[in-house]
């Protein structure tokens, strides 16, 4: 262990064992003082104390809570950011690869710049069985033909039409995306092996072209081609999630002159970190260059697109831009918290007489702090209620407002607020201690000469 390591921890220990002291300190002295909270001529003295000074302590109040409206709506819209980057992946899997044929960059083996790439079947075959050496293998997999026909391509039923998006897939292609089947089911290997004309379709499918009526065992026209209707879905991404069909690849192949032909083939890898699932991209990428004649280090020939990298990178980017928020954050309420112990040491120093007569006719020095953090909390608790309130007020009004994917539904939650109301009140306490331990030692003899 290094020496930074140790008095990074010994810093750590201390301060924890600070903040353990303080507030076992402050229990005592509640504790001991507990009939000064519920004293009725105690209270008019803090709202006394407050009343002669009420521009100083308005303008203290106004920094606390300006401190914690600041916390809470930078912790809230970390949070809409967060809830934002979890919409963003929910349409695929964490934990997918997706390879996409285009165009080669590089001449290789002879063939020219610019040529056409396509997958085929045996690719989709190799990938299936590829291990990394070490590492995990493919745990779903499926391969997708892009069907070509333009405004052709329309979904009808009992003079209904509409375009909908299309997808001939493999029954993996379910753990691809962030569907569920909501009723039927989705396809399964004997619609891939014997071909068959089965559908499933997204919830808006199923609303446009049947109403409240059941779709599954019901016939529909894709294209001029007859599918049946096997299961609806629903999506948890967009609305445009639920606006598809998912068809059997094979089926597609034969019906739209598809040949073996695919265009993506996409996989997820079970418990990969980054490093091993671009290892395992990079080896499929390999295979596919192997039969197809393109140097696989070419950067456009397969377009990868790496959710497990995708995702610890947006989780870095977050992560660090919800720490420097809590900074910003903390920063703010700590020179609030400042003010208040500035505005209590004045006080303090005002009041020297007073608790040079108090400790005179027998206060004890708990009695004095308690007294002094008593006023501190309660002006911090009032400042920061109005700040919390405030901060969730403007959350509520944004995420209102605020409709996109990168900030969605802004907020704290409730252990957040608990943890925002302890805060306020250690805060108050913390910032009244120092001033009233200084006034616990007032000699009140020197007290009442100088006065």
């Amino acid at each position: 262990m290094t020496i930074a390591g140790v008095l990074g921890g010994g810093l750590v220990v201390a301060v924890v064992l600070g903040f353990v002291g303080l507030v076992g300190l402050l229990v005592v002295q509640a504790i001991a003082n507990w009939r000064d909270l519920l004293s009725l001529d105690r209270w008019r003295e803090v709202l006394d104390t407050i009343r002669r000074n009420k521009l100083r302590t308005s303008l203290t109040m106004i920094s606390v809570a300006w401190g914690i409206f600041v916390l809470v709506f930078l912790l809230g819209l970390g949070k809409g950011l967060d809830n934002g980057l979890h919409h963003t992946f929910a349409r695929d899997a964490a934990n997918s690869i997706s390879l996409i044929a285009a165009k080669t960059s590089v001449a290789h083996d002879g063939y020219d710049v610019g040529r056409k790439l396509t997958f085929d079947n045996r690719d989709y075959d190799r990938a299936k069985s590829t291990k990394l050496p070490g590492g995990p293998a493919v745990e779903h997999i499926s391969g997708q033909y892009f069907i070509q026909g333009g405004d052709g391509m329309r979904t009808k039923r009992n003079g209904k039409a509409s375009a909908f998006s299309l997808n001939a897939v493999h029954p993996d292609a379910i753990y691809m995306r962030g569907q569920s089947i909501e009723s039927g089911r989705f396809l399964n290997e004997l619609d891939i092996a014997q071909r068959r004309k089965a559908a499933v379709i997204g919830r808006a499918v199923r609303e446009f072209l049947f109403g409240a009526e059941n779709p599954i065992g019901q016939w529909i026209d894709v294209a001029g081609v007859p599918f049946q209707v096997v299961g609806v879905f629903s999506g948890e991404g967009d609305v445009e999630q639920e606006r598809q069909l998912y068809i059997p690849v094979t089926t597609a192949q034969l019906a739209f002159n598809g040949v073996d032909h695919l265009g993506r083939i996409e996989f997820t890898l079970d418990h990969a970190t980054p490093a091993q699932a671009k290892q395992m991209s990079d080896l499929v990428v390999e295979q596919i260059a192997e039969r197809h004649h393109f140097d696989p280090k070419d950067p456009q020939a397969v377009r990868v697109h790496n959710n497990v990298e995708a995702a610890e990178r947006f989780g870095k980017i977050f992560w660090m831009i919800s720490g420097f928020v809590l900074v910003i954050g903390v920063c703010t309420l700590l020179a609030g918290v400042v003010g208040v112990s500035n505005i209590m040491m004045i006080a303090v120093k005002e009041r020297t007489k007073e608790i040079g007569v108090r400790k005179a006719l027998g206060a004890t020095a708990g009695s004095i702090v308690f007294m002094v953090v008593q006023e501190a909390i309660f002006l911090t608790g009032i400042a920061g209620l109005f700040g919390l309130a405030g901060g969730v007020a403007l959350l509520d009004l944004t995420g209102r407002v605020v409709k996109n994917d990168f900030v969605l539904n802004p907020g704290i939650d409730l252990s957040i607020g608990i943890a925002a109301t302890a805060g306020l009140i250690f805060a108050g306490a913390l910032a009244g201690y120092f001033p009233a331990r200084a006034a616990a030692r007032v000699n009140p003899i020197h007290a009442l000469r100088d006065q």
